[in-house]
């Protein structure tokens, strides 16, 4: 066994978080560059360190989750899920779930849409695994390059300019629930209507993306929808009861087995 397979035998101890389940040498690259900057020339060490200090696992998670989004990104895919999720009647509450949403770009650029969409029966929650991707998130304020895909009358509508940032409006912030979620050991939601995890599957394993994909699939209602990354097709989607019904997009079909 090298350093770093032992480092993460300890890291799951402490943390319930089961680096085997991402690819290594991404997650490898990424962790032993934190691991130089903060002065540990060792991984036994470094574990030795996270133990101890508290604020350092907080770096280390933001480094595992990559925490670089904005809203609206690939503003032609939102744009086609809009005409997706709300052509038809609604027959029940809205429920959406916006899976490792980082610092709150995706879901507030969902509400927003079914704001635009005369939406207002909507169960929106948000989840990451980064306690402090979730407290920037709640508190809603982003510097102008997240918000290059925002037109001039969505940022007179639902931001307010304050000397620190953008503050999205306190309407469409109250109706986010974020709350921390590892999505390879914690429990899923059920009966959705929608999905979206966004360039999060590319990081995992094979075989935790068959877990992640598979859980999702459970976690839909039929006919309810999966939106991914651009970089994330599924080649396999039917196995899940899953069809692609635009880029991208996932439709679930039929009950899983």
């Amino acid at each position: 066994m090298d350093e770093f397979e032992q480092f993460m035998i300890d890291f799951l101890h402490l943390t319930g978080i089961d680096l085997s389940l991402y690819k290594r040498p991404q997650m490898e690259r990424r962790l032993t560059s934190l691991r130089n900057q903060l002065g540990c020339d060792t991984y036994p060490q470094f574990a030795e360190k996270l133990s101890l200090q508290p604020e350092w696992l907080h770096r280390v998670l933001d480094k595992m989750t990559i925490n670089v989004s904005e809203f609206f990104r690939n503003r032609e895919r939102w744009t086609m899920l809009s005409t997706y999720i709300f052509k038809g009647p609604m027959t029940h509450p809205f429920r959406f779930w916006s899976a490792a949403c980082s610092t709150g770009e995706e879901p507030y650029s969902l509400r927003i849409l079914a704001s635009q969409a005369g939406v207002t029966e909507i169960d929106l929650l948000a989840t990451d695994i980064d306690s402090t991707a979730l407290s920037h998130a709640r508190q809603g304020i982003y510097q102008q390059h997240q918000l290059r895909e925002v037109t001039k009358s969505e940022l007179a509508a639902y931001f307010q300019e304050t000397p620190v940032g953008w503050q999205i409006n306190r309407e469409i912030a109250e109706s986010v629930h974020f709350q921390q979620h590892n999505l390879l050991s914690d429990p899923y939601p059920s009966a959705l209507d929608l999905i979206i995890c966004r360039n999060v599957l590319i990081y995992f394993t094979d075989g935790a993306k068959h877990h992640v994909i598979s859980e999702f699939a459970k976690a839909l209602r039929t006919g309810g929808l999966l939106f991914l990354g651009s970089t994330e097709q599924l080649l396999h989607a039917k196995e899940y009861s899953l069809y692609p019904v635009a880029p991208f997009l996932y439709q679930k079909l039929s009950t899983m087995p």
